[in-house]
């Protein structure tokens, strides 16, 4: 109990990457808050780097529309289930929480009045940016008035010829432009001599052939006169209805951008400050439906710009994730190429792509940093052109493109995704395996440079007879010297035949051997003399699935949890439209789920431990590889080893010979097979782990030469632990004997998906830390299993059981965190170590009321803000709040009600404003009472 109140416990604590179907866009220059909102619910706040609130509505719907209430730590959320919500920002445990105070369905107005939509529907409604007892109604026939709130009565009508799509007020208020649904735009003037005036201008930026509509438009003023317009669609229909654009002109300049996927939302960042006379604006923030995209405005060419966070993890399909700990600084540096930075703890998240890139993320904040991409795709010849998504303008092209994003769903050839990585984060060494049987070796490099890879093949069939590869082909390479940027740059290929998926991987940067496995059989080659040493065979005869190839018959992993997602997000959607009840909801995501499981070839969850056949598919496929130095042959003499587990619960252990220093490149490495370990009930290998005399697990590579790790202990025997799907088993070495096992696997059927070991320190001192074993099951629950006892010490429930997708991406961390996809986009990271924690601890201060409404109180420009990211609390970083609405302050019910009346009653009646005042005023009390918000 001790260990577990010290040590262990299991917390949810950020999500990283780009939320999932976002619907909604919100902003707030008061709080320099952004908010968005998603299909399934969730509202998430976004601050200076670090601060991060999220929220969840109930009812799961999609959100439609956020809108921050002026001067308050405040917002708005409107459903699609016609609900409002409001939010609020309140301290807690030293922090802010986003808590959802009230909310109000609205409901329909009386069918008697549903007729008297003259002018159709309400489109748009602006408040006076002067005057907020002044408001601009647009309705859908192109007729626009504008209300006066204190006296219940029209003051202008703009009559225009178009449909209309939304409106937008200019800074004094003077005028106001309008845009349409046949992409046009036009300017009216507002004054109080002329109640109905005519149009300034009008443009069609785009025609004069037909074009789409222009759905949402900015006029923003500047200092030297030429306003920017900013303007979503508007293209021609005929040849760019498929484009999803915002247009900026300023004077002579133009440029569409033509964004990589669906457009939900923008804004401008612009002078907020109500003495200000210019717009002056900055920035533009485009929410589209898989990036978040930035546009400076300030700098010429407008160029796109890396936001802080919300970054696009999926930009190509994530095909797997890797974790490094303790990156040592000097590494780091040469990654980020940038200067030295003392006491962080340096982590770094891998992640790689269908399209064979592999992209290095700092992970040892909240906010996710971009470090290095790096792109295999240079080594083979293919049709993919890595620059296509991002042309240059073109002069003379019309309408002006240039597109902007990093969304690429598409992978020119599928056989360049990359499935397995290993980084050596002392030497430097990094090796990356792919999808055709193809595996690089890397090495760092700190300037460009043009070489030859060289070339190695491992046919893992060894010319039986009987056997013929029915999959795909390898990848055909480069002929000659090949240019590379700085960084990892690869001086090997080592080629696997038949080209199958590389399931297994791992590398030994102190022996330069590298360790590969496929469903044929796995292999080992010398990087340092770029020789094959030995391949192994594990094949049976009788399986014939594994030799068609994961791109015929058998569906590939990427492809099966994308597929997932879409449906589980669908059935979830749709389930509680259809049925509205929590049972039926889960009753459908489970008949799903269990669909699911059955198309991805996966076994039952409920079964008992029974013995597999050794002609069952797949016996063959290697699941692990690891490298030992330890006594495999007698216990008087320990050698470097590889050991490797297949599907069949078949263990073969090789003893190395391992030329020295000196004589190493004029010795070859050999290799011999020392041990094979049939497991009872042939479980699938998931893991192997050797033990030294004190029973810790053996260092990696080069960890003792660097002095972050005490030398193993040679004089005790040593335990070789193998841990199956259904149990773990501890052998005595060198004569593999059995010590102690653990079963796992019972009627519940629980079964191991993935295994690490995992050092927990206590969050009381520093002195005292010890290693167990981190497992994943396939219920979801996470158990921490002691080494060397194999005792469980807990269990936690983590991810749902149905959740195929996120049990198959958790990747665990060196200390006790893990990181585990929720959406395509999205990884949700956990702890298990009550000392390592990594999370938003934000803090939003509302300064002192002050009596002079609208006017900033001096030297409240920015809030407190802290985070707790590892034992490390961040420097203050801002958002801007106030509070200057003295006379609704803490009365959430009487903001929501004073503030948005006119649009409760604008939005539900969509009447026309000639009805007269009596109907008006008996309809809103009815509608829209304050009791009703109780």
């Amino acid at each position: 109990m001790l260990l577990m109140m010290v040590f262990l416990s299991l917390y949810q604590t950020v999500e990283h990457g780009f939320p999932h179907q976002p619907s909604a866009l919100g902003y707030s220059p008061f709080l320099r808050l952004m908010a968005i909102g998603t299909r399934s619910g969730a509202i998430k706040l976004y601050g200076a780097p670090g601060v991060e609130f999220m929220g969840l509505h109930e009812e799961n719907n999609t959100v439609m529309q956020i809108h921050f209430i002026p001067d308050q730590c405040q917002l708005v959320t409107l459903l699609d289930d016609n609900s409002l919500h409001l939010w609020s920002l309140k301290q807690h445990s030293g922090a802010s929480e986003l808590r959802e105070e009230h909310r109000f369905t609205l409901k329909g107005v009386p069918e008697d009045y549903c007729n008297r939509r003259s002018c159709e529907l309400v489109e748009a409604l602006r408040e006076h940016p002067k005057n907020p007892d002044q408001i601009l109604i647009g309705y859908s026939r192109g007729l626009i008035v504008l209300w006066d709130l204190q006296n219940n009565k029209v003051t202008h009508h703009f009559l225009g010829s178009q449909q209309l799509e939304n409106l937008y007020w200019q800074r004094d208020g003077s005028k106001f432009i309008s845009c349409h649904y046949d992409g046009s735009y036009t300017q009216w003037p507002v004054s109080s001599d002329n109640r109905h005036p005519e149009p300034l201008e009008n443009f069609v930026p785009y025609g004069p052939f037909p074009c789409k509509a222009i759905s949402k438009i900015y006029w923003q003023t500047t200092k030297n006169g030429l306003p920017y317009i900013i303007f979503q669609g508007g293209m021609p229909r005929a040849s760019y209805g498929d484009r999803h654009s915002i247009s900026v002109v300023h004077g002579s300049q133009q440029i569409a951008f033509d964004f990589t996927s669906r457009v939900i939302d923008f804004f401008i960042i612009f002078s907020s400050e109500p003495t200000a006379e210019f717009d002056d604006p900055s920035a533009m923030v485009v929410l589209a439906e898989e990036e978040l995209v930035v546009i400076d405005l300030k700098t010429a060419g407008w160029p796109a710009v890396h936001p802080p966070y919300l970054a696009s993890l999926h930009c190509s399909a994530i095909t797997c994730s890797h974790h490094v700990s303790n990156i040592p600084l000097k590494l780091w540096e040469r990654i980020i190429s940038a200067g030295s930075k003392q006491n962080i703890h340096y982590s770094s998240m891998v992640w790689q792509h269908e399209d064979g890139t592999v992209r290095f993320w700092d992970a040892s904040g909240v906010c996710l940093h971009l470090l290095y991409k790096l792109s295999t795709v240079r080594v083979f010849l293919t049709d993919a052109d890595p620059n296509d998504n991002m042309n240059p303008l073109g002069e003379d092209e019309w309408p002006p493109l240039r597109k902007v994003g990093t969304f690429d769903p598409y992978s020119d050839d599928p056989r360049l995704g990359i499935q397995k990585i290993y980084l050596c984060k002392y030497s430097g060494y990094l090796a990356v395996a792919g999808t055709a049987g193809q595996v690089l070796v890397m090495e760092l490099n700190d300037e460009d440079a043009e070489h030859v890879v060289d070339h190695a093949e491992a046919d893992l069939l060894q010319d039986q007879e009987g056997y013929r590869w029915k999959g795909h082909e390898k990848l055909k390479t480069r002929d000659g010297p090949v240019r590379f940027e700085a960084g990892f740059q690869p001086f090997v290929l080592v080629q696997c035949q038949p080209p199958a998926v590389v399931t297994s991987l791992a590398l030994h940067s102190e022996w330069k051997l590298v360790a590969f496995g496929t469903s044929h059989g796995f292999g080992l080659f010398d990087h340092q003399q770029k020789r094959l040493v030995f391949v192994k065979c594990t094949l049976h005869p009788s399986d014939q699935l594994a030799l068609e190839g994961p791109l015929s018959r058998v569906k590939s992993l990427k492809k099966s949890l994308r597929q997932s997602f879409r449906r589980i997000r669908r059935s979830r959607v749709s389930g509680r439209k259809r049925r509205g009840g929590s049972g039926n909801v889960q009753e459908a995501n489970a008949k799903f789920d269990q669909d699911t499981l059955q198309e991805m070839e996966l076994a039952p969850v409920q079964r008992k431990i029974e013995a597999r056949s050794a002609e069952d598919s797949f016996t063959g496929f290697v699941r692990t590889l690891y490298f030992a130095d330890t006594f495999l042959r007698d216990s008087s003499r320990h050698c470097p080893s590889l050991w490797a587990g297949t599907n069949g619960g078949t263990v073969y252990a090789f003893c190395l010979r391992v030329p020295p220093a000196e004589r190493r490149m004029d010795e070859p490495v050999r290799a011999e097979q020392a041990k094979e370990i049939q497991l009872m009930h042939r479980a699938p290998v998931v893991g192997i782990l050797v033990l030294d005399g004190r029973s810790n697990p053996l260092p990696e590579p080069l960890e003792v030469a660097h002095d972050l790790s005490k030398s193993p202990d040679m004089q005790g025997s040593h335990q070789l632990l193998v841990v199956s799907e259904e149990q773990f088993k501890v052998f005595t070495l060198p004569k593999v004997s059995s010590k102690l096992k653990l079963k796992l696997t019972a009627l519940e059927g629980c079964r191991v998906r993935k295994v690490t070991v995992a050092n927990f320190g206590s969050c009381k001192t520093d002195d005292y830390s010890e290693n167990d074993l981190a497992v994943l099951t396939n219920l979801g629950d996470i158990q921490i299993i002691s080494l060397p006892f194999l005792k469980l010490q807990i269990r936690y429930p983590c991810i749902r059981k149905e959740d195929v997708s996120g049990i198959a991406s958790c990747v665990f961390t060196k200390y006790g965190q893990g990181f585990y996809l929720i959406s395509p986009s999205e990884f949700e990271r956990f702890s298990l170590s009550t000392k390592w924690l990594v999370e938003p601890r934000c803090v939003v201060d509302m300064p002192e009321v002050t009596s002079n409404n609208h006017v900033h109180k001096s030297g409240m420009e920015n809030a407190v803000r802290k985070s707790r990211e590892t034992q490390c609390s961040s420097s203050p970083l801002g958002t801007s709040v106030n509070n200057s609405r003295s006379d609704t302050h803490g009365d959430p019910i009487g903001i929501l009600f004073q503030k948005f009346r006119k649009v409760f009653w604008c939005l539900q009646t969509s009447a026309s404003p000639t009805c007269d005042e009596a109907l008006l005023t008996s309809l809103f009390n009815k509608q829209f009472s304050c009791q009703e918000y109780t």
